[in-house]
């Protein structure tokens, strides 16, 4: 059992979450539309496909809010960013919501993320970025909020964007410092070598650590790189393109649901991928 009752609402018995990333619309990127057009249904299918938590923007919460009986948990996205997709503008920004606690208590929320940008050359963007998180904090303090940051380190990509980094150091420093300004949950990538990943749950001295699922990959790659972050000490995993892009939403995240809690294998993950069925508690 964790201290703050709203974080018992996101973590199974064994002290693992998965946490269902259904926020891409809020980051105004055709491309992470795909799987999303219809909003309702994709929050059904993840409802249904039954995740510890989804995490949603808040003109979304209430198609999971809304819905009647035992449901994942609600993690509210509380801020909006500009530094996804293709040839990014001149100047970047991370804004918050207005009263984004009120918010989040309003809807019934589990905990609430921010992110923390490290860019090269985007001081202002990482000013913004500790400015929302010093000024909200104070208040999940006060209401009993659980605070999720997000620690993104970025680097140039290939088509005028910016792409996570898998350099462990960098992530360590970030995570760190995320901690340090208070995170209750941390969502984190993994390093480029999944086998580093306990260097950034040392990092985070305690707080538990979520890893980021980020771009698509092949169904082998995510469930063996799921495994190793969760045996290199990860608290759980917060997938969203995955999941929602994948011909098979509600597998994938079944699949991915006996990794996290039941003990599954790369194997056994694919069998339920494929229909095999999703295997008993123990």
């Amino acid at each position: 059992m964790l201290q703050n009752p709203r974080l018992n609402r996101l973590f199974f018995s064994d002290l693992r979450c998965f946490d269902l990333a259904i926020d891409h619309g809020v980051f105004h990127n055709a491309e992470f539309l795909a799987g999303i057009e219809d909003l309702p249904a994709a929050v059904a299918t993840a409802i249904e496909a039954g995740p510890d938590a989804i995490q949603l923007g808040l003109g979304q919460a209430r198609l999971l809010q809304g819905v009647v009986g035992r449901k994942p948990a609600l993690v509210l996205r509380g801020d909006v960013a500009n530094v996804y997709g293709p040839n990014l503008p001149p100047h970047l920004f991370c804004m918050p919501l207005g009263n984004a606690v009120e918010q989040a208590l309003r809807v019934d929320a589990a905990a609430l993320v921010l992110n923390l940008f490290h860019a090269p050359g985007q001081t202002e963007l990482y000013r913004q970025c500790l400015a929302n998180i010093a000024a909200v904090k104070p208040e999940c303090e006060r209401y009993g909020m659980p605070l999720m940051i997000e620690p993104l380190i970025f680097e140039a990509g290939t088509r005028g964007n910016y792409e996570s980094s898998g350099s462990c150091g960098e992530i360590v420093t970030l995570v760190r410092q995320a901690v340090e300004l208070g995170a209750d949950l941390i969502k984190s990538d993994p390093p480029t070598h999944a086998c580093d990943f306990h260097r950034i749950v040392e990092a985070a001295g305690g707080i538990p650590v979520l890893a980021r699922g980020g771009g698509r990959m092949n169904e082998e790659t995510v469930f063996a790189r799921t495994l190793e972050t969760l045996q290199q000490g990860a608290s759980g995993i917060v997938y969203g393109r995955n999941i929602i892009q994948h011909p098979k939403p509600k597998e994938m995240t079944q699949a991915l649901m006996a990794l996290v809690h039941h003990g599954a294998g790369v194997d056994e993950a694919m069998e339920i991928l494929q229909g095999g069925g999703v295997r008993e508690l123990n």
